[in-house]
């Protein structure tokens, strides 16, 4: 799918040069790949505390069983 940014200059060049990439794209590419990585562990951060456990679950005791 074909689009036009408006991306500042520096910045992708910045990016480019820390990254190690050969073309803008990739660059953009990598940086969008990393930012939705990033975003998803956001999320699941949300879910600590949120998550119902039994209290008298052993998982020692599992790890005998195998």
């Amino acid at each position: 799918m074909p689009t036009n940014l408006a991306i500042d200059d520096e910045l992708l060049k910045e990016a480019r040069d820390i990254g190690g990439h050969k073309t803008k794209k990739a660059t953009v590419t990598e940086a969008l790949e990393e930012y939705i990585r990033r975003r998803k562990q956001l999320r699941i951060t949300d879910l600590f505390g949120s998550v119902d456990y039994a209290e008298s679950y052993n998982y020692k005791e599992q790890r005998k069983k195998k």
